[in-house]
């Protein structure tokens, strides 16, 4: 369905990991000598998502006609794949893709609020991690609802896909300023690329809207 399109798009290029990659790389690289090392951070990125989401296509074939409301359905689903293994698989997956988004969400956050307030501080002021562990804590107090995960995970990625051709607009936007980049800013190419993809998710959130109207 169109909403699975958007929500496997959301989670494969989650907008919160757009700042959260641009503060990393602006810590860890601090000149124009070191672009070429960033430019291949983001390639290895790239191809490394890329395969993951690949992966996770291949194996949810398998679960063709089957209808998921939980962990347990998803597990059964895997089973002519993978046997007797298939829970163990599907509960390593889901831990190091909760783990990994409990880590960088909150991460993410922080950076944003640091930003939004100029603060000039780091990863170990109080000011800094009190935010990282707001945004952690509201995480744990909404999983302790008596609500589907399966549920809270597609809306979640749906929403993340919805948001995304507009951070990207504004993306776009500020790395074809001079006064941002300079010399260093998009060209026509890079433009070209960048608004065929800009546009291709703005058509399937424009269409996972109206698919959320229609469920109303």
């Amino acid at each position: 369905s169109v909403l699975t399109i958007i929500g496997l798009i959301g989670t494969t290029v989650v907008p919160y990991n757009l700042f959260l990659h641009a503060s990393l790389v602006k810590e860890k690289w601090k000149n124009k000598n070191d672009l070429k090392f960033a430019r291949k951070d983001t390639f290895i990125a790239i191809i490394l998502g890329g395969f993951v989401s690949m992966s996770i296509i291949i194996a949810a074939s398998a679960i063709n006609g089957v209808e998921i409301k939980n962990g347990i359905d998803l597990a059964k689903g895997l089973e002519p794949l993978y046997g007797n293994f298939a829970k163990y698989f599907l509960g390593i997956g889901l831990f190091a893709a909760g783990i990994t988004s409990a880590i960088t969400a909150p991460l993410a956050a922080a950076y944003v609020a640091r930003s939004c307030f100029g603060w000039d501080v780091g990863m170990k002021n109080i000011k800094f991690r009190m935010v990282w562990f707001l945004i952690l804590f509201l995480g744990v107090v909404f999983s302790s609802f008596k609500i589907n995960p399966i549920e809270i995970i597609k809306f979640a990625q749906v929403a993340n896909g919805i948001l995304l051709p507009i951070i990207a607009l504004f993306l776009l936007w500020i790395v074809n300023k001079t006064t941002v980049l300079g010399t260093y800013k998009n060209g026509i190419l890079q433009n070209i690329i960048s608004g065929i993809i800009i546009l291709v998710t703005i058509v399937l959130g424009f269409k996972s809207i109206l698919k959320v109207f229609e469920l109303l």
